[in-house]
């Protein structure tokens, strides 16, 4: 059995200490909002947040997140209020097909903690995730949309 505490959440899971995160999530948790990407920890289509760092979940086994706190796209808005990076996904209109876009998010959503006046380049170093459509341009103006409206937020 390992406990987690998923979205706020104590849970405790029947799933062996190596199984990886993603699929502890995924098949143990019933939150499908995680994607399986790669399986390698490349794409970024995983991308959940452990004590709100950012972490591929698919190349972690569950036992990494014991005790720990961890954060899905389906935890990420507050009740009935998106987070405001999903706020300027929408407003952007990001996603094409969708897939990657939960773990695009919860990456970008880690990135702005640490870097909250990113620029174009930040942004493409610091978000790694890939997305197949090659929505990109709009993902960056999504995260600096998303900049710019938390920087009003604290002002």
């Amino acid at each position: 059995m390992t406990k987690l505490t998923i979205n706020g959440k104590p849970r405790d899971l029947a799933v062996e200490d190596d199984m990886p995160l993603l699929w502890a999530i995924r098949e143990a948790a019933g939150l499908t909002g995680t994607k399986f990407g790669c399986g390698m920890g490349l794409c970024g289509a995983c991308t959940v947040h452990v004590d709100g760092t950012a972490i591929r979940s698919c190349s972690v086994p569950v036992s990494f997140a014991a005790g720990k706190s961890v954060t899905t796209i389906e935890g990420l808005a507050d009740g009935d209020r998106l987070h405001v990076v999903q706020e300027a996904w929408i407003a952007e209109n990001v996603p094409q097909c969708g897939y990657c876009q939960p773990g695009q998010i919860m990456a970008a959503v880690d990135f702005l903690k640490r870097n909250p006046n990113p620029t174009d380049d930040d942004i493409r170093t610091g978000i790694t995730n890939i997305c197949r459509c090659g929505t990109y341009l709009r993902i960056r103006k999504a995260i600096l949309r998303a900049a710019a409206s938390m920087a009003e937020g604290a002002a």
